[in-house]
Order: C-alpha cells, then structure tokens, then sequence
C-alpha cells in the first residue's frame, strides 16, 4: 500500500519523464522555435491539468478499488462507455510500453555505435534490443509490485542527478569540442534566433511536432492505474497527480529554453570549423558570430550536429555526457515499467466485469496481490508487436491519439456526473468545473483529428463498435451510473413536455396487458410486444404477486415492457385499478390486452362475470380492448417448474418466428376509430411480418357490393396503408344455415341459426333462442364459415362485439367461443374506443 508521493506523484513523474524529454525536445524546439514549443507544452499541460482536476473529482467520489481508470468511468458514465475507453486505455498504455522501449533501443543502438558494435542494422538493432529490454520488464512485473516499486524509486533518484548534471553542463564554458558541436553557452543571440520556428522535412509542421511531443504528458494516470496498491486513493490521486504535473511542467518548459539558449541549430562537429581564424569569405548561419563557421556542412544540408539534427543535445551540453544517457535509460525504462504494469491491472478489472465475450481468461488474478499474471502476457505480446515496427514517430503518433480519446472520455465523464445533478456525485474534491471538464473533452477531440485524423476515425470507429455491442447486449450490471441519471432526467423531460394535447398523427396503441406472470402466457406478451416494441407503451399487468425474477426473464427476451404486479381479491378489482393507476402522464396506457378465457366453460358463474364485467370497465375508462386467442392456449404455466426456473425456460412463440408470405386477413365488421386496421399495419413494420399481406373484409349488400369495395379501396389509400385487397361479405343479414359444432371431450354443442343462446351451466349445453341484437350476432355468425376456411395459413383480426346488458356473461362468451373456436391461428379480436386512431390529415 502506497502513500501519495511514491504510489502516485513520483510514478507519474517518472512516466511523464519519458523517452520524449530526452530524445524529441530538442528537435521539437529546433523546429518549433521556444514560443511555439512553450505553446505545445502548455497546450498538453492544459489538457492533462483539466484531466487531472475531472479525474481527481472522479477519484473521491467513492471507493475505488483496482481498475484505474476503466473503473472511474464505468463507474461515472457506466459499461456502455467506460467499457470501451477501459478497452482502448489498456491497449494505449500497452503501446505507450512499447513507445518507451523503442526510445530506450535507440539510445542503445547509439551507443553501440560509437563503439563500433552492429548486431545487423539500424532498425533491427532497434527491434532486437527492445524485444530483450521489454522481455526483462515482464519478469521484473511478474516479480510483483514490490520489486517494481523499489526498481522505480532507482530510477528517480537517477533522473534527479541526470537532472542537476545537465543544469550544471549549461553554465560550464563550452570546450572546442562543444562549439565544434554548436554549443555556446548561454547567449541572447542564439535565443533569440531560436524563438521563431524553421520547419523542415516532412514531419514539419505545428501539430505534427504537438502529435510527437504529446506523449511526454500521457503519464498522468499512473498513480490511478494501480489506485488498487494505494493507502488513501481519495487523498493521494489529487495530490500526487496535479504536483507531478506542476513539476513536470517546469522542467520541460526549463529544459526547452536552456537548450534553445544555448545551442545553435545547425553545426558540423568539425573542431576546424571553430578554431581562430578559420571564417573566410561568406559565412552562413548563426555560428559565424560566435567563431564557427559551418557554412559547408549548412549549404549541403549535410550538418550532424545542433539542435535540429541530433538527438544527443542534451549529453552534449550536460557536464558529464554519460549521466544523461543514464536519464535516458531511467525515464524510458521507468515509463515503459509503469505503462507494463498498468495496461494488465486495468484490463483485469474490465475482464472481471464479464462485458465482452472471450476475455474472461485473463480475469484471473496469482498471489496475495491478485497479479494478472495472464494480462502481464497479453500486454507483452502488443508491446513486441509493436517494437517490431522500430519507428518511434510513427508509434508517438498513433499513442497521441489513444491518450487523447481516454483523457477526453475522462473528462466527459466528470462533466457528465456533474450536468445530470446525480445525487451519488459528491466527490470529496471541489476544485473542478464541469463546464471546463466538456471543454477539455472538446479540445481534446479536436486534437485528435489535427494530430493524425485517419488515427482518429479509426479509434473513434472502434470506441463506437464497442459501445453499440453493449448497447446490444445488455451487460446485467447496476453501478447507478451518470448515464442513468440523465436518461432519467430526459425521460423525466420528455414527459412532461408530452402533455401537451396529442396530435391525431401520433396515437398509437399503449397497451396494457393482463398476462399474470408473464413468464407463463409468454405468446400473449409477444404478440403485444411484435407491435409496440421501440414504438409504444407496454405494461404487464399481474393481479397476483409473484416473483420479482419476472423483470429479469423480460429483459433476457427482450421485451420493452414495465412490469406492473397488483395484489386484488378478483381479476375485476385489480383490473380496474390498474387501468386508473397505470402509467403517467401521456405515458398512459390506452388499450387493454387480454388473453381470451379458454376455461370458461369449466369456470363458475363468477369467474365468468368478472371477466366480462372487466371488458366492460375497459371501455368505461375509454380504452380499447385486445382479446388475444390461440388454439394452442396461452398459459404454459404446467410447461416448467416456474418456481425454480422462471428466469432461464424461454418458450419460443409463433411471434417469434419469421411469418414468411402468409396473411393477415382483418374482419372490420365495425368501426370504431381505426384500431382494427391499425394493429396488423403495425404488425406489418416488424422484420418478422414485413412480408405478410393484409387482407380486410368488409360487410355489405349484394346489390353494392363493388360500390362498397371501392369505397373501402379510397379510403386505405387516404389513410396511407398499403392494403389492396378488400372482400365484402354480402351474405351477413341472411340466416345462417343450421349447423352443429360438436367440441370433444365436452359435450358442449352450439346450433347456429336461430340468433340467440341460452345457456344451462349444469350440462354445458346452449341452444340458440330468440336474440333482441339479431343482425349483429347474425353478421358476426356469417363470418364464422369464413373465418374457419381461411385460418390455416393465415392470422386473423377482427372486430370485436361489445357486450349488452341483456346478454349475460356466459351467452357472451358463448358467442366468441363459438367465433374463433377450432381456428389454426392466432386470433385477435379488437374493440376501439370509438376516438379515431388513423387521419388522413397532415395533423
């Protein structure tokens, strides 16, 4: 357990001082000039000083355990981003490793050099000593956290002298050697000079020279990368982050302007050149005025000394050359040490959070610290890929580009938590500003494209391709994230704003559903769920209490639904209060859905009145009403063992599957707002309906028979829905011929044809009597020879009769037992509100 200087100020420190300090600066500032290199410093200082104040907020805002950074935004924003930047974070301090191994092969090769040792050339010199070095670091990491604390603490202590020897090399008076190699001391002139920029070659331009130098600040997070190894996080990650940055600071700024103060760009390391005496003729460059004339080397471009054209300055003007080169040493290995360790650390928590597929196996964690010994490995393996490559710009570039995404994700984050007023944000940390947290996130998004734009389309790419698989997935985890909060707050808005009055365009059917548990009338709830999935309101009404493992089994069908369990005495009382309490505002629901009473026959009078007694309470509170028929029967409730395995079953329903080119033929016997047509062109929408054809059949006279077709023809066609095909039934007012339907195993017998029942519960017997409503249960008896003939292939909707007070509740569900029994698909009979729900108005 580590306290806040050596667990996180001194570790960032170390990852700050980075192979860039020592090999790029000076070829920065010799491009650049020291204004632009100061701007440069200062605009990456002021990105990570805005990071480290959002991440600083985020880290007091509660515990934080192992994970770093990817636990802070997941945590703040939740898995749909902060397991994506979890991610690319690992991935980015993977290749920040490999950044640093490569800076400390060159140097190395460099040495080699000057004793004359080649092991093949150049760039796999480079490649085999880094896959050596990062080879070392591995068993140094896998030796635990201990060993690498006390290898970083060598490490600083070596860059400390480093340090004091440069400072000490620039007031030292310059020897021949040195001026041979354009350095002068400390003098206005060369400072001067070196103020304004002199781009060259083609890495010569601003941001190209920002994109390279931007790596040197990306340390800033390493003391929140092992926050799992510190005493007090919530103390420790402010203090420690935000002084290493101030530090930081001051010696880039310190080293940029004595080097540009000190040395001249340009020089040839020819001791001739600077002896007394030897200008003769026309002399270029600014060493003329100091004695050196480089004329020869600066007119040929040809000049290997300077500080534009070698990255040894620093060991040149230091006072013992050596000592810098073991800063070189120090910082590259340091941060390629700490990049080695943080990279595994943090993909081992996102591991540990089961979000993505197939990357459990490096969860595990060895020994009393849990070291990821299984990451250790990964991130190796991306480290050596990436050595291979043995270009250290090209590698600063693309690792700019990463940091960049993570630090604006970060600080998006912090704004985020903070403008959605969550009330789990109260982070111990109060010198933050959310509106300068988002103008962090913004600037370091421009960054990225002004640094490498096509880096930038692709991690933006990727980042987006995680978070839409989340999106899709649906991780089962509850961190009561920021995401949350504003999604509430939206939802919250959207509401209120919806209380407006509602546009006829716009009314689509809200349904509420009486399923009981759900998980036991599963076609009932697909079949609601085919229509108002992504499109409208759908509660699932429960009048029993049941278990709350009912949410968790709609989510794994993913059904869009509220689930709603009321405890009553009868399904009528819990019914009713359900149609007056459901929803909220707008939000309300507007049509009731029933699954039809199979049972009834079986059933006391009762039963029977209260489920009628409900239709009629639905249309007493203005719903619409959806009685949902399957010759199958809805409840499978004696399928499973729903006590113990109401979660896991999934019973596929014929709403599940794809319907092909069948038929949905519609019976609008009635009109009563548009609902009967409304529903199958909803069904039409869904991918599994979309090659369905609709057929509508209509009611009318022989005599006009093609007058009323083409009327019905119009008017689909001004409503908008593509429905070509209307039959009218000619032969409704005629008297049904006598027919028998005899059902097994009861003994329940219906004879069509004399317009009214009456019913005897003892037998189970209804013969048909005089009805006073004899044109409508006429009309309605007609269909019945149609309905069975066409059923086979197709799915029907139909208008539903309305219930009279003179007709008792078993003669009515007499009469819709005898419409839709022995049919061989889903049956739906529906009964709008008598409000128009289709327009053929521009509301």
């Amino acid at each position: 357990r580590f306290g806040w200087f050596i667990g996180v100020m001194m570790r960032c420190m170390l990852n700050i001082w980075g192979v860039i300090l020592f090999l790029r600066l000076t070829l920065i500032t010799s491009q650049a000039g020291i204004v632009l290199t100061c701007v440069i410093i200062l605009l990456s200082v002021m990105v990570t000083t805005i990071t480290g104040l959002s991440i600083s907020a985020i880290a007091t805002n509660g515990r934080v355990i192992s994970g770093g950074t990817y636990f802070m935004i997941s945590r703040s924003l939740g898995p749909e981003i902060g397991a994506p930047i979890g991610m690319l974070f690992s991935f980015a301090n993977a290749l920040a490793c490999a950044l640093n191994t490569v800076g400390f092969s060159e140097v190395v090769r460099d040495l080699m050099r000057e004793f004359d040792v080649v092991i093949v050339d150049d760039l796999n010199d480079v490649r085999i000593v880094g896959v050596i070095t990062v080879t070392i670091l591995l068993l140094i990491s896998l030796a635990g956290m201990e060993w690498e604390s006390k290898t970083q603490i060598l490490f600083f202590i070596i860059l400390l002298v480093s340090f004091a020897n440069y400072l000490v090399g620039t007031i030292i008076p310059p020897t021949k050697e040195k001026q041979a190699q354009g350095i002068f001391g400390y003098n206005s002139e060369i400072f001067i000079a070196n103020l304004k920029p002199d781009w060259r070659g083609p890495d010569g331009s601003f941001f190209r020279m920002f994109s390279i130098f931007f790596p040197a600040a990306t340390g800033i997070l390493s003391g929140v990368n092992i926050c799992g190894d510190l005493k007090d996080p919530a103390t420790a990650i402010p203090k420690g982050t935000l002084g290493a940055i101030f530090w930081t600071t001051v010696s880039y700024l310190a080293i940029s302007i004595t080097a540009a103060s000190c040395v001249v760009r340009d020089a040839s390391g020819n001791i001739g050149d600077v002896l007394t005496g030897n200008i003769t003729g026309d002399c270029v460059g600014l060493g003329c005025n100091f004695g050196g004339n480089f004329t020869e080397c600066i007119v040929s471009q040809s000049c290997h000394y300077g500080l534009a054209n070698t990255t040894k300055t620093l060991g040149q003007l230091s006072g013992w050359y050596y000592l810098i080169t073991a800063g070189v040493f120090a910082a590259s290995l340091s941060s390629a040490l700490g990049f080695l360790v943080s990279a595994p650390k943090i993909f081992q928590c996102l591991c540990k959070d089961k979000i993505y597929p197939y990357i459990g196996v490096f969860a595990k964690g060895y020994g009393k610290n849990n070291e990821p010994l299984r990451a250790y490995i990964l991130c190796f393996i991306i480290a050596v890929a990436f050595i291979l490559i043995g270009e250290l710009n090209t590698i600063a570039a693309l690792n700019s580009n990463l940091f960049m995404c993570s630090y604006s994700l970060i600080n998006f984050s912090c704004f985020h938590a903070s403008f959605t007023n969550s009330p789990g944000w109260r982070p111990e940390f109060h010198y933050y500003s959310k509106w300068i947290a988002l103008f962090g996130a913004v600037v370091a998004v421009v960054l990225m494209f002004l640094f490498t734009w096509w880096a930038a389309l692709f991690t933006i790419s990727v980042l987006i391709l995680l978070c839409l698989y989340i999106n899709y997935n649906k991780p089962k985890v509850n961190w009561g994230s920021s995401v949350q909060a504003g999604s509430y707050n939206m939802a919250l808005s959207a509401s209120v704003a919806l209380s407006v009055t509602e546009s006829l365009s716009y009314i689509i059917p809200q349904c509420l559903v009486l399923t009981g548990p759900p998980n036991q009338r599963p076609a009932l709830v697909d079949f609601v769920d085919s229509f108002t999935k992504h499109a409208s309101l759908m509660i699932c009404g429960d009048i029993i209490m049941v278990s709350h493992l009912i949410s968790t089994w709609m989510n794994k069908r993913k059904v869009r639904s509220f689930y709603s369990p009321f405890t009553a005495d009868s399904l009528r009382v819990g019914a009713r209060h359900l149609l007056q309490a459901s929803g909220l505002g707008k939000l309300k629901p507007n049509t009731l859905v029933l699954g039809f009473k199979s049972n009834w026959r079986d059933s006391s009078p009762e039963s029977i009145d209260d489920y009628i007694t409900t239709i009629n309470d639905t249309f007493d509170s203005n719903y619409c009403l959806c009685i949902l028929r399957m010759m199958e029967g809805l409840d499978t409730s004696d399928q499973f063992d729903f006590e113990d395995k109401g979660t896991s079953d999934q019973i596929k329903t014929v709403f599940q599957n794809d319907q092909g080119k069948k038929t949905i033929d519609v019976y609008w016997i009635a009109d009563d707002g548009g609902l009967t047509l409304l529903v199958p062109y909803l069904l039409t929408r869904r991918k599994h309906w979309s090659r369905s054809k609709v057929r509508v059949f209509i009611v009318g006279d022989e005599q006009n028979m093609e007058e009323s077709r083409n009327e019905m023809l119009a008017l689909l066609k001004r409503f908008r829905l593509d429905f070509n095909e209307v039959t009218v039934m000619t032969d409704s007012k005629k008297r049904p011929k006598a027919k028998k339907y005899v059902r097994e195993p009861s003994a329940f017998t219906v004879r069509l044809g004399f317009f009214g029942f009456a019913a005897n519960h003892s037998v189970h017997t209804f013969e048909c009597t005089y009805f006073p409503h004899k044109s409508r249960w006429s009309s309605l008896c007609s269909c019945r020879a149609v309905l069975v003939c066409s059923c086979k292939y197709y799915a029907l909707s139909r208008s539903l009769p309305v219930p009279h007070s003179d007709c008792t509740s078993a003669l009515y569900m007499a009469w819709l037992d005898t419409l839709t029994y022995g049919l061989h698909c889903p049956v739906v009979l529906i009964r709008g509100n008598q409000e128009e729900v289709l327009t053929f108005y521009c509301q």
